[in-house]
């Protein structure tokens, strides 16, 4: 279905309908992605404060046949949220529905608009004696209504899962300005079909998020962290079963780390405290919350003892402060910065079933190095088989040395991922970037059912248009 651009008559309308507190002029970070990768272009930002003005844009949008790019934190790293080409769309901003609507301790819900930014419900949550564990780099900035979109993942996917887990409703703006009022906060509700499962993770093409049931959790009487070095990664998932063995679901996060993201911090992130004076090959960050009477300290230096006279680990150091606790989560988070002022020839997300971690990352590595001369960065969450597997220069060489191998690289790893029942795309979604590959890999029933569902929900194609799956235009 062909689109129309979105003219200044049809923005004037707007307008009208809403006000002009809602328009916004368009700025730089509505039309980028934050690693520079593409650059989109809009006619105006509308800015709704309540989900009846939501509606009333996607209704005016949908009657015009004009496009519409929901936005978030624009924290994205697949170009789901800008659009470089075709019809001009407008850009629709949740950056004023921000309210918290409820908080119910009791039960452990709490219901936010999708504009909410992370940080908030975290803080909102503490409030109330409660944790939010959705964690991820840019709580900062991110909403909650691009998490839910994205089914964002994050480093508490081990203990408490994906976005998709914390959520129980959604209140949804469907294409054609209808509202699904859908706000549940039941736990057991076999209805019929569970709709709020077909909005998480579809990066807005069938509809825009604007209000969250999502589940809170006790929060931990005590955590720990520590910093524990592995001989491998075989070494490192085996070290995560005897982890869980003694802490059970205790056990919140589960970080495997290699040498080359301390290099990079220490080459471009000098002011970053390392934890170590000679750069381990292999590394893991545990993080642990446990409840009253039991010692995270403790759990900890047991589990290391275990672990040290089972030849699972050769050093480490445990967290004996909060302050320590922070420097050493600041250790990862901030790897993917340095990878960023580094210079990525290709980077990937990907993720594999978790007992098929090292032997991935021992095929892709001989595959790699037949290719040429590179460094890998691999790190990420190995507690739920999602690795940051990236792809640099060599030292002293610049990735536009290497622009002729970018493709063949993304695909040499994407297919070994393919080979070993992985996914090419574990947290960050597919957006504009990666529709390529979910055609190349992508289960062609699934494909089907895929633009089935596009087709039922946005027959005129006015949702994230080319987000996903291709445009048809």
């Amino acid at each position: 279905m062909k689109l129309n651009d979105a003219t200044p008559e049809f923005i004037d309308s707007l307008r009208k309908a809403l006000f002009d507190k809602a328009l916004r002029p368009v700025e730089p970070r509505h039309l980028e992605e934050p690693r520079g990768a593409w650059t989109g272009h809009a006619a105006a930002v509308i800015a709704p404060e309540t989900t009846e003005q939501v509606a009333t844009v996607l209704r005016m949008a949908n009657e015009a046949r004009v496009g519409v790019i929901p936005y978030g934190g624009g924290t994205g790293l697949v170009g789901g949220q800008v659009m470089p080409d075709g019809a001009v769309p407008i850009v629709l901003s949740l950056e004023r529905m921000t309210k918290i609507r409820d908080v119910f301790p009791n039960e452990n819900i709490m219901i936010a608009e999708a504009g909410a930014i992370l940080q908030d419900l975290h803080t909102a949550a503490e409030a109330a004696d409660r944790l939010f564990p959705l964690a991820i780099a840019a709580k900062g900035s991110a909403r909650i209504g691009g998490n839910l979109a994205t089914n964002a993942g994050g480093v508490n996917v081990l203990r408490y899962g994906n976005t998709r887990e914390l959520c129980l409703g959604l209140e949804v703006v469907l294409p054609d300005g209808r509202i699904l009022n859908n706000l549940s906060r039941l736990r057991k509700d076999n209805t019929g079909y569970d709709l709020k499962d077909l909005f998480i993770g579809s990066e807005g093409t069938l509809g825009v998020i604007t209000a969250a049931a999502l589940k809170l959790s006790p929060r931990p009487a005590g955590e720990g962290t520590a910093l524990m070095i592995v001989n491998s990664p075989s070494g490192a998932l085996e070290l995560l079963g005897l982890a869980r063995a003694h802490m059970g679901e205790g056990v919140s996060a589960f970080e495997l780390i290699h040498r080359t993201g301390l290099e990079f911090l220490a080459e471009k992130l000098p002011e970053i405290r390392l934890p170590f004076q000679e750069f381990p090959e292999w590394f893991v960050l545990i993080d642990v919350g446990l409840a009253r009477g039991l010692n995270p300290a403790e759990a900890l230096e047991t589990l290391f003892a275990d672990a040290f006279e089972s030849g699972l680990v050769s050093d480490g150091v445990i967290a004996q402060s909060e302050t320590q606790r922070t420097a050493f989560w600041e250790v990862r988070e901030q790897i993917p910065e340095a990878n960023r002022l580094v210079g990525a020839i290709s980077s990937h997300d990907i993720s594999v079933p978790l007992g098929l971690v090292p032997e991935f990352i021992a095929r892709a590595g001989e595959k790699l190095a037949s290719m040429g001369d590179f460094r890998i960065n691999c790190f990420g969450h190995l507690g739920d088989g999602n690795l940051h597997y990236n792809v640099f220069p060599a030292k002293g060489r610049t990735r536009k040395e290497y622009a002729d191998q970018k493709l063949t690289i993304s695909d040499t790893v994407h297919d070994l991922v393919a080979d070993l029942g992985g996914s090419f795309s574990a947290e960050h979604g597919v957006g504009r970037l990666k529709v390529a590959e979910l055609e190349r890999y992508g289960d062609p029933v699934k494909l089907q059912l895929m633009r089935m569902l596009k087709a039922s929900f946005d027959p005129n194609g006015i949702m994230n248009p080319g987000a996903v799956l291709r445009r048809n235009d």
